[in-house]
């Protein structure tokens, strides 16, 4: 994961964070298994993560808890880039 991906993730998260009236986090900090982030900005979340990536999270097994910190993010994110 490069730094750039990496500020990207950040960039997005933060920004979605601040939109629901959330602090940043830092990159152990759980998003969707505590509240801070709902159903509703998973999508936004998985669908910049497609946009901005060139993958694809549409897999039936997805489970959005794979994602949950910064750091799960970024190693799916290497994960499905390496595929």
């Amino acid at each position: 994961m490069t730094e750039l991906a990496s500020a990207r993730i950040r960039e997005t998260i933060f920004s979605v964070l601040a939109q629901r009236g959330q602090p940043a986090v830092a990159e152990d900090e759980p998003l969707f298994s505590t509240g801070r982030l709902d159903s509703l900005a998973a999508t936004e979340v998985l669908t910049m993560l497609e946009a901005d990536f060139g993958i694809d999270l549409a897999d039936e097994d997805f489970d959005i808890l794979q994602i949950d910190t910064l750091r799960d993010i970024e190693a799916l994110l290497s994960t499905r880039k390496a595929a």
